[in-house]
C-alpha cells in the first residue's frame, strides 16, 4: 500500500545504483515521520519498504565500511 507521504516524497536514485538499469534503488525521506522509504526504481508503483531513519543510517554506514 502506498501512503500519501510516499506519493509526495522526493525520491532519488542511490549513487551506487548501476547505470544499466538492472539494480536501481530509490530512497526518500518521509517527513515528518523520521522514516526512510525504499523502492525499486523500475517499479515506482510497486511495493515500498519503510524503515526508521536511524536504522537506514546504520545500514548505510555498515555497507560503506564493508
Amino acid at each position: 500500500m502506498t501512503h500519501r507521504s510516499e506519493d509526495e516524497a522526493a525520491w532519488f536514485k542511490s549513487s551506487y545504483s548501476q547505470d544499466n538499469g538492472t539494480a536501481c534503488v530509490e530512497v526518500a525521506r518521509l517527513r515528518p515521520t523520521a522514516r526512510i522509504a525504499i523502492r525499486d526504481s523500475k517499479s515506482a508503483d510497486g511495493p515500498v519498504l519503510t524503515v526508521p531513519a536511524a536504522a537506514f543510517a546504520a545500514f548505510v554506514s555498515t555497507a560503506r565500511s564493508a
